[in-house]
């Protein structure tokens, strides 16, 4: 799918939004295309609040918040433009049971959709390198059974797949750390406690 030009992902938000996160939301933009100009790639939130700091761009904890999906949104769609290597999987390659998302109309829903379907992807992958080739795992869908009461329902477990994906690593600046902790990039200051990793793969495989 080709991505939806950032000039567009800015008109569909800023009608969602509230004048004052309209003029932070054109901040944002402006910021986002400078770098495309200069022909970089870096679009973490933490460097583009630090070029747009006093120029109207909210900090980067303000964009990662609950609050920030529209700034995210937007920068994304500059990330997704100039990203040579990971490109949104196409219809055909969704398969069937996720195919409805290249049919959505509103173009900011669809480009949120595909992120999400993209960090899925990139979760499972995961998933596949850490866990055994021999465990089973089991998947329950939150049914009313005793035993699905002590395991993790689909939701709960990309939430933990997630923490460990290679996108939100990258996209908080974090990296693995000494015994199963997650640090910060550069500093080694310590983001997740020791035996992080560890606990979340004994959650994925036993639960």
């Amino acid at each position: 799918m080709t991505g939806i030009p950032p000039e567009k992902v800015l008109e569909q938000l800023k009608q969602q939004v509230s004048t004052r996160m309209q003029n932070s939301l054109e901040a944002v933009f402006t910021v986002c295309e400078e770098q495309r100009e200069r022909g970089l790639t870096d679009f973490s939130y933490a460097t583009i609040a630090r070029l747009g700091k006093g120029r109207g761009v909210p900090a980067a904890q303000s964009i990662r918040n609950k609050t920030g999906e529209a700034y995210r949104t937007l920068i994304d769609s500059f990330a997704s433009a100039n990203s040579k290597s990971e490109k949104y999987p196409s219809h055909s390659q969704k398969g069937q049971t996720y195919a409805w998302i290249d049919e959505l109309e509103d173009p900011v829903v669809r480009l949120q959709a595909n992120i999400i379907y993209s960090q899925k992807k990139d979760a499972e992958r995961l998933l596949k390198e850490v866990v055994p080739i021999n465990q089973v795992i089991e998947v329950f869908d939150g049914g009313a059974t005793a035993a699905s009461s002590i395991k993790l329902n689909e939701l709960e477990r990309s939430a933990l797949e997630h923490l460990l994906s290679r996108e939100f690593l990258r996209r908080h600046q974090l990296e693995p750390g000494a015994n199963g902790s997650i640090v910060k990039s550069g500093s080694k200051e310590s983001f997740f406690p020791v035996a992080t990793i560890d606990a979340i793969k004994k959650a994925l495989q036993n639960l």
